[in-house]
């Protein structure tokens, strides 16, 4: 069953969204060569903590850190850890939530490490773009088969290839509620018409091969079949009568790519 937030409800996820995006991005200016992924979680923490929320993630079906930190072919869900530093030419994928005042903010970047490939930009780009793409669909009168569209078309006119094992999802005084939101798929095609007071978290993930996704021995960290690269966006956005409204809005860099 999918949960219309009233007014009020709606004033807390923004600010709760709001809130995240700042922390996300003084969590972006820390990421350079050098650091580990732990460094990052540490400071994730305490960021959440001077906000007066706590980490989402933490503890979450037994997850162990505040922040997903996937590098490389890392999907999502990548475990932070001292052993794992950050080496020029890497991306890293940050995924972080927090819940305040019972309800959640969730969203995730992918950060070129120093100078990267001009495939690893371009992947990076491309998941922005698809995106937005999908963002533009979350009108009421939609499906969400408009917004799977719209994510898949950018993703694979780009030459790259969306995951399919996992998906966008609403979200409100649950992490994960209805309706799922796949990234890719037909339009019109289905699922939920999209009404005002909805609050979704949309999150493309593209990467460079067609196959299967894996799950790593420590039964989180999802990887490439072929260990190319991936990447992982994702925004809260609320439907209202006026439009849709992005509740974790973030300053990408300057430089976009566009889908065909």
């Amino acid at each position: 069953m999918i949960a219309v937030k009233t007014s009020g409800e709606m004033a807390v996820l923004r600010e709760n969204g709001a809130t995240l995006a700042a922390i996300v991005q003084r969590l972006r200016s820390k990421i350079k060569p050098g650091i580990s992924t732990a460094y990052l979680d540490n400071i994730a923490a305490e960021l959440i903590r001077e906000q007066g929320a706590i980490a989402a993630f933490k503890g979450y079906r037994d997850f162990p850190a505040t922040i997903c930190a996937s590098i490389n072919e890392e999907i999502v869900h990548g475990i932070p850890s001292t052993k794992r530093v950050l080496r020029d030419g890497d991306i890293i994928s940050i995924d972080i939530g927090l819940i305040r005042n019972g309800f959640y903010a969730d969203m995730a970047i992918t950060v070129p490490v120093g100078e990267v490939s001009l495939q690893a930009r371009k992947l990076i780009l491309i998941t922005q773009a698809a995106l937005s793409r999908g963002i533009n669909q979350v009108k009421i009168g939609n499906r969400v088969s408009d917004i799977s569209h719209a994510i898949g078309r950018c993703i694979e006119g780009a030459g790259f290839y969306p995951v399919k094992e996992y998906a966008g999802h609403g979200i409100g005084r649950e992490l994960h509620e209805d309706p799922s939101i796949p990234n890719y798929g037909l339009p019109n095609q289905g699922g939920a018409m999209l009404r005002a007071g909805m609050v979704l978290a949309l999150e493309p993930m593209a990467k460079t091969d067609s196959l299967p996704v894996r799950v790593m021995p420590d039964g989180w960290t999802v990887v490439t079949a072929t260990r190319g690269l991936a990447a992982h966006c994702e925004h809260m956005v609320a439907l209202t009568e006026d439009g849709v409204e992005v509740l974790t809005k973030i300053k990408f860099p300057k430089e976009t790519s566009e889908c065909k």
